[in-house]
């Protein structure tokens, strides 16, 4: 994600450095600079959205995880429980342990699901995030380029020729 605002970081330095329209609110921005970075944050940008995705694989890999200890937790604690049916206090001794290990299974996988959950949602909400801010930066630069180009092409309309 560094990147990301790394090339923000860029575009705000592009327009830091443009100059000013005289009398006016309009930047004159270096073109070539400015869809270099463009073109670097088409590159990135889709390598941040395979990083969320790795995430994603990575959560899923964790929770399918999860639920192979959960089950091979509940097949010894079912095997536990088999051995035991030689005597009822056994058995009740046995019934117990495995709610409590099947519980704590199913506490651990929750919770590690709900880790995984939420560092997907933060890093996709943090991702998110910076494209609205690059959205909104773009959507303005687009605007003062155009609205300069416009102004220029005005002035350019409006000067008297000097052929003859």
């Amino acid at each position: 994600m560094s990147n990301i605002h790394h090339l923000i970081d860029r575009l705000e330095r592009l327009l830091n450095e443009s100059w000013r329209m005289p009398l006016s609110t309009y930047l004159v921005i270096n073109e070539d600079d400015f869809l270099d970075v463009i073109d670097l944050m088409r590159t990135a940008i889709p390598q941040e959205i395979k990083e969320a995705e790795k995430l994603q694989r990575e959560r899923e890999r964790v929770i399918a995880q999860a639920q192979e200890e959960a089950e091979r937790i509940i097949q010894l604690a079912q095997q536990d429980a088999a051995r035991a049916l030689e005597s009822h206090e056994l058995i009740r001794a046995a019934e117990q342990r495995a709610n409590t290990i099947i519980e704590r299974a199913q506490r651990e996988a929750q919770v590690l699901k709900q880790e995984a959950d939420e560092y997907a949602r933060q890093v996709l909400l943090s991702l998110n995030d910076q494209l609205a801010v690059m959205e909104k930066q773009l959507n303005a630069l687009l605007t003062t380029v155009r609205n300069g180009l416009q102004t220029l092409s005005q002035t350019g309309e409006a000067e008297p020729s000097t052929e003859k």
